[in-house]
């Protein structure tokens, strides 16, 4: 079960900064304790619940890196390769082939990419460097000792640890699993998840649309994302602005679901009410964090479930979950800390900023005349206008302490392909 220390902050208060709450967060839940074993075919994104050791050597063996000819160094002309040499050609050896007995010195084998090198024979030319009429190989000068030689273990050692524990799988993560004989993976079992909106004006997509009503886009897009995480999601739908239809639906879904994430209602006004259903069932341990778009964000416990209530602009939705639900959400999932990789760049635009909070701006990235990184600012700045993160690679990151941005100050930027 996940856990959560009994330490609370009082709701409302003076705004948090974004990195003190963040560290208390994840500091508050655990990760949950179930694995199950699954096929490298169905590995893809899960949690490795177990480190990784290479039970072997790779390559296992000494290879050859090309097609060509396999040789002892020190039989080349002088022992130091200063002049062409010409050796017998006794052996032919392919990929998953071996030689079947001891290698002697005097003697080249034919040998191909992949395949194991005799023992002793430490240098293999190209083919395309060689002369042969098949009995015998011409050898140029100047080759230098172990040249186009793979050594056993230059890829893996036996032993080493290849993929830790919290890692989540990605293809080449499978590829070398596979290539260490393993057909199963010991893997986290997948966060549960229940996702809904809470609002009287929110519609399904599809229904019809009544004056003062408005598609709900929220619960969309944490299903989608979620579902990038490697989460199991279930879909909750809409609740009303409803005190006990909330409260019991809070309740219902705790059983049988490690997390909650709803979206909307989180506010202190007359019809915002998640906040004491959630407290009707369990604790909300609120931070109002000094960030925007996204200040009313709140973590708590619904029973034995985690429970993350985000704004309800869309935008905001979008940045909360990736910059504040997403670092909980691996941490119960037991992944490693994935922070998203900063990058530094130029800013294209001006913009004014109130200092004591982060700001979180949508952009692009371009070239300046003179070639640099710059990022441009999406023109409006509104948490509820969706189409700016569809029409922006990414988010433009102002600390706390910045008043503002001039054009060519260095700024940092986030791109979205790194919080998935």
């Amino acid at each position: 079960m996940v856990q959560l220390d009994n330490d609370c902050f009082a709701f409302g208060g003076p705004m948090m900064a974004v990195e003190p709450a963040l560290a208390l967060l994840t500091a508050r839940v655990g990760p949950v304790t179930a694995t199950e074993t699954v096929p490298l075919s169905g590995a893809l994104g899960r949690v490795l619940a177990a480190d990784l050791v290479a039970p072997f050597n790779v390559p296992p063996h000494d290879n050859a890196a090309v097609d060509g000819y396999a040789v002892f160094f020190d039989d080349l002309a002088g022992g130091a390769a200063d002049a062409p040499t010409v050796l017998p050609v006794t052996a032919r050896v392919a990929a998953g082939q071996w030689l079947g007995r001891p290698a002697v010195r005097g003697e080249a084998v034919r040998i191909f990419t992949g395949a194991p090198i005799p023992a002793g024979m430490d240098t293999v030319f190209m083919q395309e460097d060689c002369r042969s009429d098949g009995a015998t190989v011409t050898l140029p000068a100047g080759i230098r000792r172990g040249v186009n030689r793979r050594l056993a273990g230059e890829d893996v050692r036996e032993g080493s640890v290849v993929l830790a524990s919290g890692r989540r799988l990605r293809p080449e993560d499978i590829a070398l699993a596979a290539s260490l004989g393993h057909s199963t993976l010991q893997v986290r079992c997948r966060l549960r998840v229940a996702v809904f909106s809470t609002g009287d004006e929110l519609r399904q997509p599809g229904q019809p649309l009544e004056p003062g009503a408005v598609y709900d886009a929220n619960r969309y897009a944490l299903i989608a994302l979620l579902t990038r995480l490697g989460c199991a999601v279930t879909d909750l739908g809409i609740l009303p602005d409803h005190f006990e239809t909330i409260r019991d639906a809070l309740s219902a879904a705790a059983t049988g679901h490690d997390a909650l994430i709803t979206s909307g209602g989180m506010s202190t006004g007359e019809e915002d009410h998640v906040k004491p259903a959630v407290e009707a069932n369990g604790r909300l341990d609120f931070w109002r964090l000094a960030i925007k778009p996204g200040r009313p964000v709140a973590l708590g416990r619904v029973r034995d479930a985690v429970f993350v209530g985000l704004p309800g602009n869309p935008v905001a939705v979008v940045v909360t979950f990736l910059r504040i639900a997403r670092p909980i959400l691996l941490r119960l999932m037991g992944a490693m800390d994935e922070k998203p990789r900063q990058i530094p760049v130029r800013a294209a635009f001006a913009h004014k900023k109130k200092p004591g909070r982060r700001e979180f701006l949508r952009g692009s990235l371009t070239r300046g005349d003179d070639g640099a990184l710059e990022v441009t600012k999406y023109p409006r700045d509104g948490a509820g206008v969706l189409s700016s993160l569809v029409e922006s690679e990414g988010l433009i990151e102002l600390p706390e302490d910045l008043a503002g941005v001039e054009p060519g100050m260095a700024v940092d930027f986030l791109p979205f392909k790194e919080f998935l």
